[in-house]
């Protein structure tokens, strides 16, 4: 149950940093996503100190910027338009496999 509140954590962690970027392009909605940005920002927070209870610090530190880096990145380049070159998608690809082997060996 607690990798369940670790995915819900880097789930929101991609919607605070989602809602950052949109608070920074949005000029007359710019307090509603700073709003959204601190609901997401604490039930992120809120739902990585529960999964901390029993995944050890540094996995879940890991598995959640993880989430979140990945997620933000593919959110950049579906939304924002950021570059999707080889080399960034390898390396996401890379990190989501890392992801998954945290979660294997722990």
């Amino acid at each position: 149950m607690d990798w369940f509140y670790l995915g819900i954590a880097g789930i929101f962690e991609i919607g605070f940093t989602t809602c950052l970027k949109m608070a920074s392009i949005e000029g007359n909605n710019k307090t509603l996503w700073n709003l959204a940005f601190i609901l997401c920002a604490i039930i992120s927070f809120a739902a990585l100190e529960r999964a901390i209870q029993t995944i050890p610090l540094g996995t879940a530190y890991a598995v959640w910027t993880g989430i979140g880096a990945c997620g933000t990145a593919i959110i950049g380049i579906y939304i924002f338009h950021d570059p999707a070159t080889f080399a960034r998608l390898f390396f996401l690809l890379l990190l989501i496999t890392a992801i998954i082997g945290l979660k294997i060996v722990s």
